[in-house]
């Protein structure tokens, strides 16, 4: 694979993180994600093309409004170099497969939900629904060019049956999940049943592992105490990214251990086609 391509797919991570810099502070508010164009929260003046260059701009203006000198805070470009990274990387571990695109989709959405629910502890369905729909859209292409049909009937199956096994315990224990970890999770289903549902419950088990680890912190260092609320849909949306990642060659050692025949994980970058 080539340089020149995995930097243009950087450059396309750092665009998109911009527009979903726009989603996570409008989607919230019921505002529109394409009219008007950005402009400082504080004085409400446009920003110029020249300070709206990702991360670039921020670290030029010194973190303020050009216009009114307020602060910017440090999500826009925090969202955007992660974007970046998570789409380099991507590129490294998918290559050229038709995968891909439904791969680069799938974590543009899972970012800006993870943003507004560490923001505002909402997951919002304008963010869900069509991060799921062009996910799906993106499978089925993949589908289409590979063949692989059985995949998109996983794909289906581990959406439905998160969300299923999701709602019974919205149901059970309302204050364990909020409606929107439910929607959350048959997206996370939708993303990750391509790859087989052992990579969904990496997922899963890594998310809640990691809300653990941080509920277990923050009260042992007297930040938090056990009715404070945390922002689950966060956590699930890192575990899925980490078993999009690693989740193949995790998920193949555990199924191999104890085989004195294995012969290691698969290596990257993944090619997907028959």
């Amino acid at each position: 694979m080539s340089s020149i391509y995995v930097a243009i797919i950087g450059l396309l991570g750092l665009a998109v993180g911009s527009f979903l810099n726009v989603a996570v502070s409008r989607v919230p508010a019921g505002r529109s994600v394409l009219r008007p164009r950005s402009a400082c929260p504080g004085c409400e003046t446009p920003i110029a093309a020249r300070d709206n260059i990702p991360v670039v701009s921020w670290l030029l203006l010194g973190r303020r409004c050009r216009a009114c000198r307020a602060p910017i805070p440090a999500r826009y470009p925090l969202v955007e170099a992660l974007t970046a990274l998570l789409f380099v990387a991507e590129a490294l571990r998918f290559g050229r497969s038709e995968v891909l695109p439904a791969a680069l989709v799938f974590t543009s959405g899972l970012l800006a939900l993870a943003a507004c629910d560490a923001e505002h502890f909402l997951l919002p369905r304008r963010l869900v629904y069509p991060t799921l729909g062009l996910t799906a859209a993106c499978l089925l292409g993949a589908a289409v060019v590979t063949g692989q049909w059985q995949r998109l009937g996983v794909t289906a199956a581990c959406g439905v049956g998160a969300f299923v096994v999701f709602f019974a315990l919205h149901e059970i224990r309302p204050a364990w999940l909020g409606f929107g970890d439910v929607r959350l999770a048959g997206l996370l289903g939708t993303g990750l049943g391509w790859f087989g549902p052992s990579h969904l419950v990496f997922a899963l088990l890594a998310g809640s592992a990691l809300g653990l680890l941080v509920g277990v912190a923050l009260i042992a260092t007297g930040r938090a105490t056990r009715e404070t609320r945390l922002p689950f849909g966060l956590f699930l949306a890192a575990g899925a990214v980490t078993a999009l990642l690693v989740g193949a060659p995790v998920v193949h050692w555990y199924e191999t251990l104890g085989d004195p025949y294995a012969t290691g994980a698969p290596l990257t970058p993944v090619d997907h086609r028959p």
